[in-house]
């Protein structure tokens, strides 16, 4: 899929969405799918129709870390979809 699917304004939604309300899971998103143990703080700062790309802090140094979907999002419901699958495979990893 080479066209993004998505406007400038939903993927805007879904980052401030995300970031405002959900940093810890995000947190807990690229520590473990993100094989990115030692961040402590992410933002994720883009989305595209295969993976969700985060800023993680390590050893405060900025560090680009993405996190393919389980399959390509082509409408805007699969956010949601996708960010709470992450989210549960995440949490259930050893910590």
């Amino acid at each position: 899929m080479s066209a993004h699917p998505f406007t400038p304004d939903i993927v805007a939604a879904v980052l401030e969405h995300m970031n405002a309300d959900h940093g810890a899971h995000s947190l807990e998103i690229v520590q473990t799918l993100g094989k990115t143990p030692d961040a402590t703080t992410v933002e994720l700062t883009a989305l595209d129709p295969a993976a969700a790309i985060f800023t993680a802090q390590v050893a405060g140094q900025p560090v680009e870390v993405r996190v393919p979907w389980s399959e390509p999002i082509i409408d805007r419901p699969q956010f949601r979809t996708e960010f709470a699958r992450m989210h549960q495979k995440a949490a259930q990893h050893p910590h």
